[in-house]
């Protein structure tokens, strides 16, 4: 027998006994009563050897597996992502037990040409880890792309909130963020008419702090009671799957149409907002309001805002839809492609702050989660920046499997009593459960804190944390009273004096105005965005089958403005019906109205970075010119590509060769923010004569974009019909000729006009090109 080893470390019952002894009751026990319950004092704790806090005596015994027990106070799983990041580099193939696989090609068989052998574990495991590597997809915002940053506070907040990442000027905190749309399935289109879910994760020094919002402000229902059938009414039809990713049908419009507190949020989903450019280029919002809670327990209520540096452009519907054709992951891509070229999307973070007294005055309830507070009535105040610089290694690690939850607050943010915003804290908990397997989602990697983690919570399925100790209960003395409560040092939620009333299933009198901020987002859109939203009614409700239900959002649209309805009335060939009996007799509020509403209001500071840039060439182009206006673009940020019939090289009109990096055939002018054609007769008579590239500047003049067009490339655009000049014969602020020898005067105006987004008064209705 081997010979046993003396014990020369401390007795472990010996230390845990002294523990023991050493708390001879609980302390905070009259702490839990009466007014000192509002101060919870921290938890009794008193320092512990690790001897005395042993789960097993035999700890010291280490092996390559078990490893050595943890410094003390410590939880590995609270790391960075490194702790799990895997590298092949080098190494051989194994299965998920690390054997080694001899042969990767052939599964076992009896002979060769014999039936496969059920020993074959290889193949077994193989094929048995495939056929479970889907997860449920979200029941909302199952399509998302996602990328790592971080947010720079611009100043200490801390007379406001004593949240971690507003703690001092300069303090960053690391964020992972996730947009998304809401009604498509994971592989359904970037550019539907959607929503855009806009998730932030904060992994603070006090745990993640999720900002779950979305691209617009407000939202179709103002009780959690009535989100499974906004959704299920938003979903494909159930009897036979269609439409996929799309508002345009009857249960839909059968639903809102009945429920006139969503008549702001349709203006919004009919609005461009609905059909964002990039997702850097889209707003975010907080949706309801929250509270900023100080160190003192003084709180203001908040709205959360971010503001895009590159400024908020739209597409137009005719394009989104061609789009989702030519390009399905077109914003997935281009958030993809633009962190990749170190064009890093950057937001900043705007609070609108509030005491509970000014609530009172507004014409409006603030937990109304249908109504925005607008910017006249509190104006923005901008606190720091969110700088997204780091693409996921792996989709499916990070992007697929993190968990918003509107639940994960920290110390300095609280809730509200926003009836959508209180089922909300419950439901999204409750579908991750569901999602990633069981209520240890905390674990995976993409989801830990980074910041200490511990706490009594054990088991359950996919658990990965193995903690020490016999103690997994509070209060305790055998862990040294440890993990323990952190009293006002941790989490508190603010004091609210509730008025009594008896039980209710109800709203309050100001959630029955319906129409007024509908009313606001209308009056404060430009022209052009005031047909689009026409034109977006008129289109969906064109795809409804049942007319009663056509006439039914006409009467909604009669409380909005009468220009509005009628306009969609005779999209539709019907009459304006009588408006809708409003759901109060309280007299509706007027507001003025509030250019920040409109996408114009932001056009961003980074002028024409990131932007997509065709240069149209083909054999006898000039080379020379092509060149010029690649490196104009390229001095300013801008994207250009070389766009021709075919892939390889076309010959220059000075003999020299231009390589083709996109074709005609798979890059169609809807990708594109501009297009610009050299000079070359040969070139533009033969790219006339190919219906893409007709197609290509068609398109770009339909959708409003700069043209810039030299010398001979003129004829390109006439053999396309497309006019010199605006339908007044106006010049086209959007179309730019010029001759070779007055390009380099001619590109700025270019670059100016690809600043400025779209050329919108060359666009009509019905489009003429």
């Amino acid at each position: 027998m081997p010979e046993r080893t003396s014990m020369t470390r401390p007795d472990p019952a010996a230390s845990a006994l002294d523990l023991a002894n050493q708390i001879t009751h609980n302390p905070n026990k009259a702490a839990e009563h009466g007014d000192a319950s509002r101060t919870p004092p921290a938890g009794k704790h008193i320092p512990a050897t690790p001897e005395a806090t042993a789960g097993t005596q035999s700890e010291s015994q280490q092996s390559p597996k078990t490893g050595a027990p943890p410094p003390p106070g410590t939880n590995p799983n609270d790391g960075s992502l490194e702790r799990v990041r895997a590298d092949s580099a080098g190494q051989r193939l194994t299965t998920n037990q690390g054997v080694p696989v001899a042969d990767n090609q052939n599964s076992l068989k009896s002979s060769v040409r014999g039936p496969t052998l059920m020993e074959d574990f290889i193949l077994r495991e193989k094929i048995t880890h495939f056929d479970h590597e889907r997860i449920p997809e979200r029941v909302v915002h199952a399509r998302g792309s996602a990328a790592h940053g971080y947010f720079e506070a611009y100043e200490d907040l801390s007379s406001l909130t004593r949240a971690a990442p507003f703690a001092q000027a300069g303090k960053r905190t690391p964020v992972f963020v996730r947009f998304s749309t809401v009604a498509g399935e994971r592989g359904s289109t970037d550019t539907a008419r959607d929503v855009r879910g806009f998730a932030v994760k904060f992994y603070t020094d006090e745990g993640n702090w999720d900002l779950v919002g979305n691209n617009i402000p407000v939202f179709f229902i103002q009780d959690a009671m009535k989100f499974p059938d906004l959704v299920h009414a938003l979903k494909p039809e159930p009897h036979n799957g269609i439409p996929q990713a799309a508002s345009a049908h009857d249960t839909f419009w059968d639903f809102t149409s009945l429920m006139p507190e969503s008549m702001h949020m349709l203006m919004w989903a009919m609005s461009d907002r609905a059909i964002p450019r990039s997702l850097r280029m889209m707003q975010g919002f907080g949706v309801h309001t929250f509270r900023l809670v100080n160190a003192d327990g003084g709180s203001v209520f908040v709205k959360f805002h971010w503001l895009p540096l590159a400024g908020t452009h739209s597409l137009v519907w005719d394009e989104a839809m061609k789009i989702s054709g030519a390009d399905s992951d077109f914003h997935r891509r281009d958030l993809w492609e633009a962190i990749e070229a170190g064009c890093y999307p950057q937001w900043e973070l705007a609070l609108q702050t509030f005491t509970e007294e000014q609530a009172a005055q507004f014409p409006f309830d603030v937990l109304d989660a249908t109504k925005i507070v607008p910017e006249e009535l509190v104006p923005l105040k901008v606190v720091g920046r969110m700088t997204l610089n780091r693409n996921p290694d792996n989709f499916f690690a990070e992007t697929e499997q993190v968990a918003f939850c509107t639940a994960h607050i920290i110390p300095g943010i609280d809730f509200t009593n926003d009836p959508l915003l209180q089922g909300r804290i419950h439901s999204y908990v409750d579908t991750q459960i569901s999602r990633l397997g069981g209520p240890n989602f905390h674990e995976i990697p993409i989801n830990a804190p980074v910041c200490p983690m511990h706490n009594n919570q054990r088991d359950g399925m996919h658990r990965q944390t193995i903690n020490r100790g016999k103690v997994a209960y509070e209060p305790n003395s055998l862990g040294g009273g440890c993990p323990h409560q952190a009293g006002m040092a941790g989490f508190t939620s603010v004091r609210v004096q509730e008025a009594q009333e008896d039980k209710v299933r109800g709203k309050p009198e100001l959630f029955a105005d319906h129409y007024s901020q509908a009313r606001l987002f209308w009056q404060s859109q430009t022209r052009h965005e005031q047909q689009h939203i026409i034109n977006a009614f008129r289109f969906e409700l064109s795809k409804v089958m049942v007319p009663g239900i056509r006439v039914r959002m006409l009467s909604m649209l009669a409380n909005v403005d009468d220009a509005l309805v009628s306009a969609v009335a005779a999209g539709l060939g019907l009459p304006v019906p009588p408006p809708q009996p409003l759901a109060t007799s309280l007299p509706l509020p007027s507001y003025p109205p509030s250019p920040a509403l409109s996408l114009m209001a932001r056009p961003g500071s980074q002028g024409i970075a990131s932007r997509q840039v065709a240069i149209l060439v083909a054999d006898g182009v000039d080379g020379d010119g092509v060149r010029a206006i690649q490196s104009a673009l390229e001095a300013d940020g801008a994207v250009p590509h070389i766009v021709g019939p075919w892939l390889g090289n076309v010959v220059g009109a000075d003999g020299g060769t231009i390589a083709v990096e996109r074709t005609l055939e798979n890059a169609p002018g809807v990708l594109f923010d501009a297009v610009a054609i050299p000079c070359g007769e040969q070139g533009a008579t033969t790219l006339s004569a190919d219906a893409h590239a007709l197609d290509f500047v068609r398109l770009q003049y339909r959708h409003c974009k700069p043209i810039l067009v030299v010398g001979k490339g003129a004829i390109l655009l006439a053999k396309a019909q497309i006019p010199a000049q605006l339908p007044d014969g106006s010049p086209d602020p959007g179309l730019i000729g010029t001759e070779p020898s007055d390009l380099q005067d001619a590109l700025p105006a270019f670059k100016q006009a690809l600043a400025g987004g779209r050329a919108w008064v060359r666009e009509t209705d019905p489009p003429i090109v």
